[in-house]
């Protein structure tokens, strides 16, 4: 096949050539384009020229379309049809959409978002697949690569093109199995440290915002288990006489089916913030938009 070459090719004239088609005729094809005779006159000689062809002639009978002009109807309908889908605004229709959504982030979030979640897409959206992959840190560097459509968790210190909505604020509450000597006393901070502490700390690493907060009170307490699983460790309390400090949402929401105490923390820990983040690449994605106002519509009902 031999190739052309496009560079000199003004595309516009394909919508003056669709015009004659529909129109057939120069003065209304003009008008549906805006433009005067004399201009539709110009343009409809430079097709006759690209094309090597009439393309309209005139007849007893009035303007006529070639032959050639007929067979290429059909192609540049369809390629208009495609350059307008291409330009404008991409939709999302979730009760017909099929596809997938990847979700990455930590199991306790996902225990307060996700079962809503799967509830409300199977209900407006049922074609949508839900993956939810294995953490990755704080899965910035996941969103980074594209293997997840957005994050889930606490962040800080975003890299550049990468956006954040909050979902809630959230602050931390103390744990403790059903009788429990400590609940029938008042938690204070001193019997607070001379307890056995279990400690969640997702990374396996580091210190945590309680032994952060302790320290500037001058104060250490005793870790018997640390863990990374959040879900884990409120069933060990239970069957322990340990104490942990989780997330108030999660308290509540594990209190359900585990038999333990909420207890309010003795010391001020800083509050945070979990937020969806996503790549700039998707900011205007129509899906993407889609699935970040569902999850806010969850967040918003803890």
């Amino acid at each position: 096949m031999q190739k052309v070459d496009l560079s000199g090719v003004d595309l516009n004239l394909l919508k003056l050539f669709d015009a004659l088609l529909k129109e057939g005729s120069v003065t209304r094809a003009g008008e549906r384009l805006g433009l005067s005779q004399p201009a539709a006159s110009r343009g409809l000689g430079r097709l006759r020229r690209l094309l090597n062809d009439k393309l309209l002639v005139r007849t007893a009978n009035g303007w006529e379309l070639t032959p050639r002009a007929i067979a290429l109807s059909g192609s540049v309908t369809k390629l208009l049809d495609d350059a307008r889908a291409i330009v404008a605004p991409s939709e999302f229709h979730p009760s017909t959409a099929s596809g997938r959504f990847t979700i990455a982030t930590a199991d306790h979030l996902a225990l307060l978002l996700i079962p809503s979640l799967v509830s409300k897409l199977a209900s407006l959206a049922p074609g949508i697949d839900l993956v939810m992959p294995a953490p990755a840190g704080d899965n910035v560097g996941l969103i980074a690569q594209g293997g997840a459509d957005l994050a889930i968790g606490s962040f800080q210190g975003l890299p550049a093109r990468f956006y954040c909505r909050p979902l809630y604020d959230e602050d931390f509450v103390c744990v403790v199995r059903k009788s429990h000597p400590i609940v029938a006393e008042q938690l204070t901070l001193e019997n607070f440290v001379s307890l056995s502490h279990l400690s969640v700390i997702i990374t396996g690493q580091g210190r945590s915002a309680v032994d952060d907060a302790l320290s500037q009170h001058g104060l250490t307490r005793r870790i018997a288990v640390r863990t990374p699983h959040f879900l884990v460790a409120p069933m060990i309390v239970a069957e322990s006489d340990l104490i942990l400090t989780i997330p108030r949402r999660l308290a509540h929401r594990i209190a359900r089916s585990v038999p333990i105490e909420i207890l309010e923390l003795p010391i001020k820990i800083q509050a945070f913030t979990p937020s969806i983040i996503w790549h700039e690449r998707q900011h205007y994605d129509p899906a993407n938009v889609w699935l970040r106002n569902q999850i806010v519509e969850v967040a918003r009902e803890l």
